[in-house]
């Protein structure tokens, strides 16, 4: 009796185990996440629009799996990365950045950007990514009133490479105007003082995309423009009047719309210039950067531009048809477009029209950069 008295207490406590351990095996266990897929090395991917593009336009049946298994990461992926500063290989490979030149050609061949931010980090991430090389050299312009966080995200960015920086002078970022044309000036006067040997240099808004890779932009520059400027533009026409107008900046290729300088020119162009009108993008040989740093045309024709709406559209295409600036075109036209555009008053006759997002009250649709820029025609 007294034996089973003493066992009473463990059966019970044992049965209370049991029980514990019964509940605690049936309570279902919470669904684990779908494990993330692993991708390729970048060199796979390539990240080159282009070619993605076209085996969807040719109907290949594979290009949608390509494209999945290749995406790009979303917005709520990329700012992680950006939030958590000191950790660079993370960042990288999390973000899939080409980290070694992709050929030996290309690893030879240097690049230089000029690249003004957009307002949203991802979009520029995202442009970043996709002309990112090790061998080229990138110079941001932060708009000096942007949000701390902002300028925060892009100096932790610019921190994990050697070979991306920003601007040395802030100031106000503007799509258009002198604030423009003087941010690409800094930025060339900051490339040219740098320990990078870059060749060329190709400027980018940050809402554009190439359509191009870096290998092809090398080529199309050695094949058709070797040592040459490439600045789309032609001479002012003979009956466009200095005044202001409510135009689209841009200007068609037939001639058709003209931005001509604003009716505040105090004087005539300095040096007798012969005033051209062309694209506010462009790619420029080192000489002619240092050229238009140093020349006393060039610098007195920044500080005349002040007075033009737009000078971005006259400033490079001018001083590009003096014959003796280094890789001048005198004689070019618009060939060597740098920008992959629809023009409104072509509707109909080169295009079916302009469909989807920035059309608003615009004279053309613009449908992004051409190559690794923005180039060929």
């Amino acid at each position: 009796m007294s034996q089973l008295r003493a066992t009473k207490p463990g059966l019970l406590v044992c049965t209370v185990l049991c029980i514990l351990i019964f509940l605690y095996l049936r309570k279902p266990t919470p669904e684990e996440p779908a494990e993330e897929p692993t991708y390729p090395a970048v060199v796979e991917c390539g990240f080159y629009p282009d070619e993605l593009c076209s085996a969807l336009f040719e109907g290949k049946g594979v290009a949608p799996q390509i494209a999945k298994f290749c995406k790009n990461p979303h917005r709520s992926e990329i700012l992680p990365y950006l939030r958590a500063p000191g950790n660079c290989s993370r960042m990288l490979q999390g973000l899939r950045f080409i980290t070694r030149p992709l050929s030996a050609e290309e690893g030879n061949f240097s690049l230089a950007y000029i690249i003004t931010l957009p307002k949203e980090m991802p979009m520029f991430v995202q442009l970043l990514r996709a002309i990112y090389v090790p061998q080229n050299v990138y110079c941001l312009h932060v708009d000096e009133k942007a949000p701390k966080t902002f300028k925060t995200a892009v100096k932790t960015l610019a921190n994990c490479f050697e070979n991306i920086f920003i601007s040395s002078k802030k100031h106000k970022v503007a799509s258009a105007g002198p604030l423009r044309l003087q941010a690409d000036i800094n930025c060339m006067e900051d490339l040219v003082h740098s320990r990078f040997q870059w060749s060329y240099v190709i400027n980018l808004y940050g809402e554009d995309f190439p359509i191009k890779t870096n290998k092809e932009i090398i080529h199309y520059l050695r094949s058709k423009w070797n040592n040459k400027n490439i600045t789309p533009g032609v001479i002012q026409p003979s009956n466009a009047k200095f005044k202001t107008g409510q135009r689209d900046p841009e200007s068609s290729p037939t001639g058709n719309i003209y931005v001509s300088p604003n009716e505040r020119f105090k004087h005539e162009p300095p040096h007798n210039l012969t005033i051209y009108f062309g694209s506010a993008y462009y790619v420029l040989t080192r000489k002619f950067v240092h050229f238009i740093l140093t020349d006393t045309r060039a610098k007195d024709m920044l500080r005349w531009s002040r007075d033009i709406r737009s000078p971005e559209q006259h400033y490079w295409v001018t001083l590009n048809r003096l014959k003796d600036a280094p890789g001048a075109t005198p004689d070019a036209g618009w060939e060597g477009a740098v920008r992959a555009v629809k023009w409104r008053t072509e509707e109909g006759k080169a295009h079916d029209g302009c469909k989807g997002a920035g059309m608003g009250a615009r004279v053309v649709c613009m449908l992004g950069k051409l190559s690794t820029t923005k180039l060929y025609p």
